[in-house]
């Protein structure tokens, strides 16, 4: 099934509002002066410190508690994960937060730039009130996890980790998805990519029953250059390093997909979860939320959020075949 569909829910404001506005216009501004310190830096400190502060700007990390954090949830476990590549005292802080029914499907789900778990407990709560299990961490270097400054590369390694704990508290792939917000949508779709490439190099079945991205975009310097665009015409795309190029990965995603963005997004446009829908393989869908923001469209269109999510749980999942790449994505009749 492919489509665009509608919403329609109450106008009403959902909570953060005022916050989400304000840290759009911050976020606008961040990446402008990344951009600015790329031109203006990039040769006198050299590549390895220049790197470094783009990778501050990038993920932005506020630390601590976040003001609108009231506690976690008696039945929330937290979870400790490590890889083998970790050094000493390095981890992965998790949440898991079992659905009240029985083997429920579960989330994994990958947050964006700045705040870390205690700021998305609204997002998890709305989606674990779908009946879901959700499965949620701090990439390393946020909230409680350890680790040096992130960086694109990590933060893919800290998800691929995350995603083999689910795996092994969810062992059918049928009830696994994956969630994406923001910077986390490139996260996911770069998890679930892999994934397709795996599934087409064994010729078997494909690890997860679908991708769920949510007011992502298709790569950092494209959302870069539209901000600078109003200010310079400098080519800062070139400038970027943490490149998060989702628009290259998504035809590799050979599950269900699900792309939500709010219309009023001032942080991320509208038009990037576009052309991520136009770019990936069926079977699809897109879900414009009128007057959502960056943070509020699961909030503001719950009914037809709630009504997509189920969607695409109702799609068969596509056959992969090694042999046949383009015919990769073969939607059954259902």
């Amino acid at each position: 099934m492919s489509g665009k569909l509608p919403v329609h829910s109450p106008l009403h404001r959902a909570p953060f509002s005022m916050r989400t506005f304000s840290l759009a216009r911050l976020k606008a501004r961040w990446f402008f002066w990344l951009c600015m310190l790329l031109i203006v830096v990039g040769l006198p400190v050299g590549c390895a410190a220049l790197q470094h502060k783009e990778r501050e700007l990038v993920f932005m990390i506020e630390p601590g508690t976040a003001s609108w954090y009231r506690g976690l949830p008696s039945d929330v476990q937290e979870l400790e994960l490590k890889g083998p590549s970790f050094g000493l005292g390095q981890n992965i802080h998790a949440w898991w937060w079992p659905s009240e029914t029985k083997d429920a499907p579960a989330i994994l789900y990958l947050h964006g730039s700045r705040w870390n778990l205690t700021g998305q407990l609204f997002r998890i709560e709305q989606l674990r009130a779908l009946g879901f299990s959700i499965l949620a961490i701090d990439y390393r270097g946020f909230g409680q996890s350890k680790g040096q400054l992130p960086s694109e590369a990590s933060v893919y390694e800290d998800a691929r980790i995350a995603w083999e704990r689910l795996k092994q508290i969810q062992p059918n792939p049928q009830k696994r998805l994956i969630y994406g917000h923001s910077l986390g949508g490139a996260v996911a779709v770069d998890l679930a990519a892999e994934l397709g490439r795996d599934a087409q190099k064994g010729d078997g079945p494909i690890q997860a029953r679908g991708l769920i991205i949510e007011s992502t975009f298709t790569n950092l310097a494209d959302v870069a250059s539209s901000v600078a665009s109003k200010r310079t015409s400098l080519p800062v795309r070139w400038l970027i390093s943490q490149k998060f190029d989702s628009i290259d990965k998504i035809a590799d995603v050979h599950m269900p997909v699900l792309i939500v963005h709010g219309t009023a997004d001032q942080f991320v446009a509208p038009r990037f979860s576009e052309a991520l829908f136009d770019a990936a393989q069926e079977p699809k869908s897109l879900l414009m939320v009128p007057g959502g923001n960056h943070n509020n469209s699961m909030n503001l269109g719950r009914q037809a959020y709630s009504q997509a999510i189920q969607n695409l749980l109702s799609e068969k999942p596509p056959a992969v075949h090694a042999s046949n790449a383009s015919a990769a994505l073969l939607k059954q009749p259902g």
